[in-house]
């Protein structure tokens, strides 16, 4: 134990006597684990593990791909949802149904999200309620009379309730009807819509009804055997209303995260190939420094050695300096991973599942440290390994200035050099590439206007408004009341407008041209003041009026994308097209609609209508009126910041209806856009990947430094030789840049090589181009700088050494 703790000092007084490389190694080490740690955490946590529901794995959403490969959850009415539990492969099945609904009885009625669970739900997903219990199966019972019940969230709980312990048994009116709250849902329970509060769904024979479904295979059971058994039934449904599927479908069960893992997962699994990188990088940085660190102690060691100190104890103060490092530098990784994790989370978009918990994963937060514990312990052990057999005769007849690196050591330097510069010089590739795309998306034109312009979300109760003419009527009272406010300049109703993915898949055809298959385009129903509300310029024809707005006139405008593909000639004007579904389960169709022509009125200009990146879709805009849902959305344009207006507009709606409220968040267009899915994966790159390539070069080039800075004192004497028998300082820099030149050419060789041979995983999961001859070029210049800044400082620091010094250095 005496041994060990004076081991521990020595190590300590070393440490503090080389700040420099004490330092280095630390940061090289926290970096590596930190970064590793966390993006792996967010992986684990936030995508491939997100549930905490019992046998999650065998939990599969059922879709449905039309021909072109789109595909969209299935929505089934209660007998269709009876018939899908008699398929053998399937265990159970969970059914909901989601409403915005109003909590009344109270002072201020308060717009909730209620889903409507099966009474299966909580025991199947085996998560216990927090307080009380979850949606029994009595509850649902035919010919029960008593009290509905209710079970609230536990955020809604902690919200709206503050905690309250006495919470059981509480009376809840929902639209004016009453409940009974029953139970509190633990924390990690948000099944499918993340609602506040879960109420019982009875499965009845309505067949408008638009249940979502979720599956539970049986065990040892494949998906392509569920597969199999459900094509044929959902064919049945699809025959029986053919409206609400598409022609020559697919059926496909898929995990209830495959949405989010589509969307984010290449570029977090990218980023965690890249924190890889960065962690071998660190690692290799290490490496370096322990090699150099200890081929610069080699007289030391030989001289102990000499002087009675078995090699068994050399190894042991060795190994326990590069423990103590291995050490402090795990503490330092474990803290950091903490800091990373916060700050991905805040740039990571929110498609991940709401239930994730998303935390430091052990497992490889282990790994970490041990890679860096088994680095410390090989390359500081090589030296003293290699060094501890040196004789004491060597010393005293070659001296200390023939105890130089060793040819095959230097090489290893040079090997460890250059797989750094070349990692990050992919590293530098996949960054440029990651910035270039979003700031390619921030600055695509939108082809609307979204500053100035808030979205509010109107929903109505299926008891009231159910005629077409009361409901088109309604909604163009509420938008009439708004455009009276003061300062508002332009009120428009859309429906399945809501940029920058917007409208509705439909099939059109051409008057006079005969085709076997419908052509494809969106469908987006507006009222008239939607081109100016949005500033979409109209490029030929004309808008409808109001007036043939509320008759719901055959008239219809196309997008220049429409227009330019299928009238090339530019008399897409007078043409008339044919919507293939203009019935949508839930909505109510203006009469003499469903075969109607509408005639081409007017053309605008594109709008982007298929996200961020994708190209734009042809696009065909139709009165409002020609099919109305239970909910519109009113964009509202005006002089001033829109959100200052939201309780005059609140007041204004109450004059149509004192019920009728605004439906979830209410936020403008522009911050719309900015918090959507693909803005934030973008801007997640965008910002992690450029950090990555910042701390690989900054590892590099200490790396590179040290490297040659050890090479500059190992070859003091032989500098003062030459500066004695007449070579110049200049001589000498060239001299030490060239060392350290090899090693650089071959990792920005390597690097190129490696950039090459991943473009195609860059380019598609960092969203750009990593062959782009300018970004490689700039790269590669960045590289060469770094590492020559990196080499010219020890460098001049030898084209300066005193000769007479020089032959004295031994």
């Amino acid at each position: 134990m005496r041994t060990l703790l004076q081991d521990l000092r020595y190590s300590l007084r070393q440490f503090f006597q080389n700040p420099g490389f004490s330092l280095t190694a630390l940061i090289s080490l926290a970096l590596g684990i930190g970064a590793a740690t966390a993006v792996f955490s967010v992986l684990y946590s936030g995508l491939l593990h997100p549930y905490p529901y019992r046998a999650a794995e065998h939990l599969v959403a059922l879709r449905i791909h039309n021909q072109q490969g789109d595909s969209s959850v299935a929505s089934l009415n209660g007998s269709q949802v009876r018939a899908i539990e008699q398929v053998s492969a399937i265990e159970s099945v969970l059914a909901t149904g989601y409403h915005s609904l109003y909590l009344t009885g109270q002072e201020v009625q308060e717009n909730v999200s209620v889903v409507g669970i099966t009474a299966n739900t909580f025991s199947d997903l085996g998560i216990p309620a927090f307080l009380g219990r979850g949606i029994l199966p009595s509850d649902v019972a035919e010919g029960n009379a008593s009290q509905s019940v209710a079970v609230i969230s536990y955020e809604f709980w902690q919200r709206h309730y503050l905690s309250a312990s006495d919470i059981l048994g509480r009376p809840l009116e929902l639209d004016h009807q009453s409940y009974q709250i029953v139970g509190v849902a633990a924390p990690r329970f948000r099944w499918a819509y993340d609602g506040d509060i879960y109420v019982p769904l009875r499965l009845t024979q309505n067949s408008a009804a638009n249940l979502l479904v979720y599956l539970r295979l049986k065990e040892g059971t494949s998906r392509e055997a569920a597969n199999a058994e459900l094509q044929p039934l959902i064919e049945r449904f699809a025959a029986e209303n053919p409206k609400r599927y598409p022609e020559h479908f697919k059926v496909s069960l898929e995990d209830m995260n495959s949405y989010s893992f589509r969307r984010v997962g290449g570029t977090l699994y990218l980023m965690f190939g890249a924190v890889m990188l960065l962690l071998v990088i660190g690692c290799a940085n290490v490496s370096i420094l322990l090699l150099a660190r200890g081929t610069a102690r080699q007289y030391e060691l030989s001289v102990r050695s000499a002087m009675g100190a078995s090699r068994g104890r050399i190894v042991r103060q060795l190994l326990t300096e590069s423990m103590l490092l291995a050490a402090a530098g795990a503490m330092l990784g474990i803290a950091a991973s903490y800091q990373i994790l916060f700050g991905i989370r805040y740039l990571t978009p929110y498609t991940f599942a709401p239930e994730a918990e998303i935390t430091i994963n052990r497992p490889v937060l282990c790994f970490a440290v041990a890679l860096a514990f088994w680095t410390a312990l090989l390359f500081g052990l090589w030296p003293a390994l290699r060094l501890s057999r040196t004789r004491a005769a060597q010393i005293s007849t070659a001296g200390r200035s023939r105890m130089t690196v060793a040819l095959t050591t230097r090489r290893t330097h040079d090997l460890l050099i250059a797989a750094q510069i070349a990692m990050t010089l992919l590293l530098l590739a996949a960054s440029g590439s990651a910035m270039r795309s979003f700031i390619n998306m921030m600055h695509r034109p939108l082809g609307y206007d979204p500053r100035n312009v808030m979205s509010l979300q109107i929903s109505i109760r299926d008891d009231r408004y159910t005629s077409w003419d009361a409901r088109t009527n309604y909604f163009e009272q509420l938008r009439d009341k708004v455009s009276e406010i003061p300062g508002v300049t332009s009120a428009a109703i859309s429906i399945f407008s809501n940029p920058p993915r917007s409208g509705l898949d439909t099939g059109f055809k051409i008057s006079g041209r005969p085709s076997v298959e419908p052509e494809k385009a969106l469908l987006q129903l507006v009222s008239p003041d939607f081109f100016s509300a949005l500033h979409i310029p109209l490029l030929r024809g004309r808008i409808w009026t109001t007036r043939e707005n509320r008759n719901a006139a055959h008239f219809a405008v196309v997008n220049r994308t429409l227009a330019q593909r299928y009238f090339p000639n530019g008399d897409a004007l007078g043409h008339s097209v044919k919507l293939s579904t203009l019935e949508e389960p839930g909505m109510l169709a203006a009469p003499g609609t469903s075969d109607a022509w509408l005639t081409i009125a007017g053309v605008v200009d594109d709008v982007l209508n298929d996200n961020l990146q994708n190209p734009i879709q042809p696009a065909i805009y139709v009165p409002f009126t020609f099919l109305v849902p239970d909910g519109v959305q009113i964009l509202v344009r005006a002089n001033v910041p829109p959100l200052t207006l939201l309780g005059t507009v609140r007041s204004q709606i109450a004059q149509v209806d004192p019920e009728q409220r605004i439906s979830g968040r209410t936020e403008e267009l522009a911050k719309w856009i900015s918090n959507g899915p693909e803005w934030r994966q973008e801007r997640l790159a965008a910002w992690v990947f450029p950090l990555f390539g910042l701390m690989a070069i900054t590892l590099a080039a200490v790396g590179l430094y040290s490297v040659v800075a050890y090479i500059v004192a190992q070859r003091t004497n032989e500098f003062g030789i030459r500066m004695a028998l007449g070579a110049l300082p200049g001589n000498l820099l060239r001299l030490v840049l060239s060392s350290a030149s090899r090693s650089v050419s071959l990792g920005i060789v390597a690097g190129i090589a490696l950039t090459f041979a991943l473009s195609k995983i860059l380019a598609h999961y960092a969203n750009g181009n990593t062959h782009d001859a300018p970004l490689l070029i700039a790269v590669t210049v960045v590289m060469i700088l770094v590492a020559l800044c990196a080499s010219l400082i020890p460098a001049r620091h030898a084209s300066r050494i005193d000769p007479i010094v020089a032959l004295r250095h031994e």
